[in-house]
């Protein structure tokens, strides 16, 4: 089975297009939305509106989460500032973005054996947790094992990576970032996200019978850019876009 996961779109609409021009090129089995749909971009309505048409399966970002109880009026629609990325997005909207969940379990049976991924968009923790590649051993050890997760799968800090813990003599847990499709932070202004693949020699013997495949994909980053530039929005946060930090 082959899984792809992607993360922290922030209304970026012509990386959303892009992303999906690969992706169903590629033609992946299940796909899986990780959160941050909104948030530092012009077209959130139209991100929402495409996830939803799709049927994807799609977690709470805490960017997403800001639009709880925001007030919008036409003087708040001009505002500048941050601020404005939320008060675009419609009631609708509003109400799909607050019903999302915290997170999504996938148990699977290998040759008889569990294995369970966790998608989170921070942490099992918190929302609003960063996992880094960094982190220390002892910390994201007790995250698995907190968590009950095997493949433990999140976004936020936009910062692709895939980290192997060794949590026994023979086994091995999985901690992947899947990077972001709209707002990269890792200098390489490309969108990325990743595929996951599970089939029947995948074990928790053998890390590498994990197949963890990041993508990047072109998209076109002066659009986005200048759509902020021409908005209320910061113009700082084109720069980020530009910068890819």
């Amino acid at each position: 089975m082959r899984i792809a996961l992607f993360s922290d779109i922030h209304a970026n609409l012509p990386a959303f297009e892009a992303f999906f021009a690969d992706v169903d090129s590629r033609k992946p089995d299940a796909i899986y939305c990780l959160g941050d749909l909104v948030g530092y971009n012009v077209w959130p309505n139209e991100v929402i509106s495409e996830i939803r048409k799709r049927g994807i399966a799609t977690l709470a970002g805490n960017h997403d989460l800001k639009v709880k109880g925001l007030f919008t009026n036409e003087q708040n629609l001009i505002e500048p500032g941050k601020n404005h990325a939320y008060h675009l997005v419609t009631e609708t909207g509003r109400s799909y973005l607050q019903s999302l969940p915290a997170l999504i379990r996938l148990e699977f049976q290998v040759n008889n054996n569990p294995l369970n991924i966790l998608l989170v968009h921070g942490s099992p923790r918190s929302i609003d947790e960063y996992v880094l590649e960094d982190i220390e051993e002892n910390i994201i050890s007790d995250i698995l094992k907190e968590s009950g997760a095997d493949i433990l799968c999140g976004g936020h800090s936009h910062k692709p990576f895939h980290r192997i813990i060794k949590t026994g003599e023979t086994h091995y847990k999985h901690v992947i970032n899947i990077g972001s499709v709209g707002k990269p932070k890792d200098g390489d202004s490309r969108g990325c996200y990743v595929m996951i693949k599970i089939d029947e020699n995948s074990t928790l013997q053998d890390p590498q019978s994990i197949d963890v495949n990041f993508i990047r994909f072109e998209y076109n980053v002066e659009a986005a850019s200048r759509a902020i530039e021409a908005s209320p929005l910061p113009d700082e946060f084109a720069d980020r876009l530009r910068k890819a930090y």
